[in-house]
């Protein structure tokens, strides 16, 4: 059975994840969640990102961070969806928290952060939140 939703998978793996207090998350591995895991990491949600080839399909490794017991990511929520895409232009882009969090966006030019999009005069689809 095919899934219909990767990204949203992906997210509820993490959260799950974390729910539980796992050091590290597994899932099949696409360019789109290595992307994904890897603004993640740059943002300091998580603490590693890892590809590795396990009987010859791509498994991808995420180590979760917390602190003070607590996990680091308080809210990891999709926003646009394979029934309802959520596009939006450079000035319509969506703070989280204020700027506290992150809209993590696809644009043209690759997977980045809602900062990173404004500041190279981008919009495109909003993929997620994360507080």
């Amino acid at each position: 059975m095919s899934m219909t939703d990767p990204i949203a998978d992906m997210f509820t793996r993490i959260r799950n994840a974390q729910a539980v207090g796992k050091v590290s998350v597994k899932m099949g591995a696409s360019k789109v969640k290595f992307a994904l895991a890897n603004v993640l990491k740059a943002e300091g949600y998580v603490n590693d990102v890892a590809v590795r080839d396990v009987d010859g399909k791509q498994e991808l490794e995420i180590a979760l961070r917390y602190y003070q017991g607590k996990p680091a990511i308080a809210r990891l929520q999709r926003v646009s969806r394979p029934g309802l895409r959520a596009y939006r232009g450079k000035d319509a882009l969506p703070k989280v928290l204020g700027g506290l969090g992150v809209s993590i966006i696809s644009t043209s030019s690759g997977i980045m952060t809602d900062a990173q999009a404004r500041s190279q005069g981008l919009g495109g689809e909003v993929i997620g939140l994360v507080a």
